[in-house]
Parts: C-alpha cells; structure tokens; sequence
C-alpha cells in the first residue's frame, strides 16, 4: 500500500514489483492524460532537476527513463556548463562528467508514471483520501480511505502487508500515529523562512549566454537572496528567485522583477530582460526543513519516503534526488528480505535514513548561517565546518580541482569527507583559503 502517487510514490511503487503480488498507489488527484501540472504537487510549477546521484538511480530502478527524458527535452546540464556565485566569488571553470538533468515537473512525474501504468502489480485508486491507519502500536495492518471531498461517504479498511508514506511534506502519518497510541517520531526541524518566486521563458533564439545554467547562492548573512535559471523542454528556461526570511518577495510580477533588481549580481535580470516571458510569476511558501528518525521509531510494517520523511529547503534541489535514492534504498531491502515482511521494512527504513544524510547535514547547517534562521544544528562543530566549508569554496574560486570535489559533494556522488581529502585539504591549507576568484 502506497500513501500518495506523486514522485515518491510512484518511484516506491516501482521498487517493490516483483516483491508484492500487489501494490496499491492511493492517490488525491486523479492523474492528466499527459505532462500537466496538478493541484496536488504545489511546487512543480518552480524549478527542479534530478543531480547526478539522482538519474544515476533512476537509471538503476527504471532503465531507459533516463533517456526517455532526453528524448522528451529534458536537458543535461555539466557542472561546468553551470555560471556560479558563491558566497565567495565565481566558481572556477573546468570540464566536468558530472551533471543533473533539468526539467519540468510534470514531464518527470509523467514519465515516471507512464512506465509504472504499465506495471500489471499496481492497482489504482485515483480521488481517494487516506483518513487513517489501521494496526496497534506494534503493527501497521493497512489503511482507511474514503472518497476524496465527501466527508459524508463511506470509509472502507484496505488491509496491507506494508504501508508506504509517500504523502509529502503535509503527510498526517504522525497524527495517525498517535491516534493509535504510538509515541511521537523524533524529528529535527530548521526553518529558515525561505520562499520564492518562478517563472517560466522562452529561450532566445540563437542566443549563446556563455552558460548552460546560471546559479546566483545567497551570502550570509548580508545577501540573503538567490537567483537561479535552468533550462527545460520546449526550448524554455525556468528562472526561480528565492530569499530567507526577512527578504521575502512581494507577490506578482513586480515582486519578481524587485527581487531580480536586489540580487547580488546583475547576469539574471540582464538576460531575462531580453527574453519573452511564457506564463505567468508563481510563488511557493514551502514550510520549515523536517527530518522526521523513523529509524529510530517506528511500528512494523511502516516505511516512509520523500518528502514525508525528510523536507529540505529547496534552494539546494536535493528532494527529488533524496527520493530517487531512498526507492533504491527500498528495492535493496526488498531484494536483501525477498519480499515485504516486517524485516524489509526495518532495513528500509535504515537505509532511507542514510539516504537523507548528506542532503539534511549540508542543508541544514547551511540554513544555521543566516541570523533569522529558527531550530538547525548548532554548537563548535558546526562552527567548526563553516569555517573549513567557507575556505574550500574561497579555493574553489581559483582551483579547478577543488571546485570539482565541492561539485561532486553538492550533486551527492561524493561524502563531504571527499572534501578532506588529502589533495583537497592539501589545496586548502597551502592557498590559506585564499586566491583571487575566476572571472564570469
């Protein structure tokens, strides 16, 4: 039994054919004909991409999907081919391997759902409300549903061997928890007040920028602004400025184009100025980073993954990634077990968690940097990785080298050990942290 057919859901349908003769997506919406955005995944409408780490997974769970989407328009952007800002000057120029595929939501979400449509061990229930789960403290059994919209309609018991939440950053599995007398999930929650503001445009035609994608980081705790431009199918790019708390966006379009005026450095506004818009401005209030430890805790039978387990904050565009990552922690517990028993479930809850590692220590302590920041890690040895982070990127500025192990970090292929590593650290050491940046 899945809770939610969205990304998550469908990537953790997928993992466990072959392992449950039957698999159910209950799902909110009912799902368009073809890529189309749909009230039920709010943020598709800004920008998203799946890094390296990401379609290498997709890759191993779904093969040829990754394909699929080249041929649908989605774009493959290097490493290099990104112009960066951080929060010390323009990232070095090199030639990178490492790339994310840049899309739209809905045209990921449709190619994904397209191939587990075709999967005869789904079953799909479309317009249906999970109300509540049905177990003891010890032991999910399965879940309640009811109509989508109709309060009054009558609620039926689907029992379940397993149950994965895939409900998004709004699931109500925890409440459903504590109706049934569990006690509550530990979470870590840091909320940095972010926001933002996309919208789509027309590539101009025969244009050459110099960049494949552009990427303005904010710079605690002075510039607490980003700006960042992706490119999609149908020869369009998706432009998103975003800002913590306290330097929120006014809505519309005059909202968005002040926020362009107010970033760090000119390049976005310049080349979205001459270029036509294709819809219209969009914001999107996502809500406090929460990492919810059903690792630690949890009844049998429970598996949770996406954005129910763990939020970030999207400016680092790792929740897709995280997803891809923790349907193959979920296939790797299905195949270790041989099936869906209460085991299966344990080890993928284990290996989701490890799954988010990375992506919550490098979100979260980076939210922490600016003052109006709430909850997050903190104390010497948070300190401690700023200073040494803040003298890798000041490095990455001027050593290709060093740009290349912090790019591998930020696309998950790579631990943030990888940054000390003794060339890396040698790199850092020898320059001081120190060096005068690369030109744009």
């Amino acid at each position: 039994m899945v809770i939610g057919g969205g990304l998550a859901g469908l990537l953790a349908a997928w993992a466990l054919r072959g392992y449950a003769e039957r698999i159910v997506i209950v799902e909110r919406d009912r799902y368009p004909e073809g890529p189309a955005f749909r009230s039920g995944v709010p943020q598709a409408r800004h920008a998203h991409l799946l890094l390296e780490a990401g379609h290498r997974a997709l890759a191993e769970l779904m093969p040829g999907a990754r394909e699929e989407l080249l041929t649908a328009g989605a774009v493959r952007v290097p490493m290099s081919g990104v112009r960066w800002l951080s929060a010390a000057g323009w990232l070095a120029k090199y030639e990178s391997e490492v790339a994310f595929l840049s899309c739209t939501r809905p045209l990921l979400d449709h190619t994904v759902l397209r191939r587990v449509r075709g999967e005869p061990s789904v079953r799909w229930l479309e317009n249906t409300d999970v109300v509540g789960l049905l177990g003891t403290p010890g032991e999910l059994t399965g879940v309640q549903v009811r109509a989508r919209g109709d309060a009054r309609a009558r609620v039926r018991e689907l029992r379940a061997e397993m149950v994965v939440d895939a409900s998004g950053r709004t699931s109500s599995v925890p409440s459903w928890l504590a109706r049934l007398g569990c006690p509550p999930t530990p979470e870590e929650r840091v909320d940095a007040g972010v926001s933002y503001a996309s919208r789509m445009y027309h590539r101009t035609a025969g244009a050459d920028p110099g960049f494949d994608a552009l990427y303005l980081q904010t710079k605690a705790p002075d510039a607490p602004r980003l700006g960042v431009v992706l490119p999609v199918e149908d020869g369009r790019w998706i432009a998103s400025v975003g800002s913590m708390r306290g330097a929120q966006a006014e809505p519309g379009a005059s909202g968005f184009d002040r926020q362009l005026r107010l970033l760090r450095d000119p390049s976005l506004r310049e080349l979205l100025a001459a270029a036509e818009p294709a819809g219209a401005v969009r914001g999107f209030w996502p809500g406090p980073g929460v990492r919810r430890h059903y690792e630690r805790r949890a009844p049998r039978g429970l598996v949770v993954i996406g954005d129910a387990v763990c939020t970030f904050n999207p400016v680092y565009g790792q929740g897709i990634t995280v997803s891809a990552l923790g349907a193959r922690a979920l296939r790797a517990a299905a195949e270790r077990h041989g099936g869906i028993g209460h085991g299966t479930a344990h080890t993928a809850r284990k290996g989701i968690a490890a799954a988010t590692d990375t992506a919550w220590l490098l979100s979260s302590s980076e939210d922490v940097r600016f003052p109006a920041t709430t909850g997050g890690p903190a104390g010497l040895g948070v300190r401690a990785q700023h200073r040494y982070l803040d003298r890798v990127i000041r490095r990455a500025t001027v050593d290709p080298a060093v740009c290349k192990a912090l790019h591998e970090v930020m696309s998950m292929v790579a631990a943030p050990t990888a940054l000390m590593r003794p060339a890396v650290l040698g790199a850092v050491l020898r320059g001081g942290g120190r060096g005068r940046p690369a030109s744009p």
